[in-house]
């Protein structure tokens, strides 16, 4: 039970900044101290993971950076769309240049 409900939680939170994918990946774990599927779909997981690294690391700088760019842009979206869709917190200082 709380395999997947760290498994839910992760899956929820993967659009979000904030290691959604890991959390993810740390429920699997979980489930796959019971279940043989779950041990099939972590193995997978791994597998994936390698070959998206590998993949990454042969490439050239440029791409790198590339990459990276392209994901801060995408997770500084997302950030700005859940703000402007739930609104600031009112913790976050009046200085922070955001939706107020």
């Amino acid at each position: 039970m709380i395999g997947a409900l760290v498994v839910a939680f992760g899956l929820l939170t993967i659009p979000l900044p904030g290691p959604g994918w890991l959390t993810v990946i740390a429920g699997l774990v979980v489930l796959a101290t019971e279940f043989t599927w779950a041990e099939r779909l972590l193995a997978f997981t791994r597998r994936q993971v390698k070959r998206w690294t590998g993949w990454v690391g042969s490439r050239p700088m440029w791409v790198r950076i590339a990459l990276t760019v392209l994901t801060a842009a995408f997770v500084c979206g997302v950030v700005e769309v859940v703000l402007h869709l739930t609104g600031v917190p009112s913790w976050v200082p009046g200085w922070v240049p955001l939706w107020r």
